[in-house]
């Protein structure tokens, strides 16, 4: 099984980035999905989640109005497009995949799969 992200890099303060995270998990469409971010000494955070027929999403009220996440079953992707980005949106972002029974977000997301990470770094 294998999330692999991509679209991460060095953008300036307000600039725009696409990451998109293409999964190998099947079936793909139980899976919710989330994007998540660590900085250094800090714990990993959730950014924003989608459940598995997108009917529902989740965006953490850091990056809400400026983040969205989709998803494509059937290219087995998953995007997070960021607008206006601030410095402190400078992290690691991993891609995560939690099974779901259900066409929701789960409450707490604890992955079973993750990526391995790409680098956003917002300068000013």
């Amino acid at each position: 099984v294998q999330l692999v992200e991509s679209g991460g890099g060095l953008v300036q303060v307000g600039g725009s980035l696409r990451l998109s995270c293409v999964a190998s998990i099947r079936p793909f469409s139980s899976y919710a999905m989330g994007w998540f971010r660590q900085t250094p000494g800090k714990e990993r955070e959730i950014v924003a989640a989608i459940s598995w027929g997108a009917r529902r999403t989740y965006t953490a009220d850091s990056v809400k109005g400026r983040f969205t996440i989709s998803r494509d079953n059937a290219k087995s992707t998953v995007d997070l497009q960021m607008n206006n980005l601030k410095p402190q949106d400078t992290a690691v972002y991993y891609c995560a995949a939690k099974y779901s029974h259900y066409d929701v977000v789960p409450l707490l997301f604890e992955s079973d799969y993750w990526g391995q990470g790409t680098q956003v770094t917002v300068s000013s």
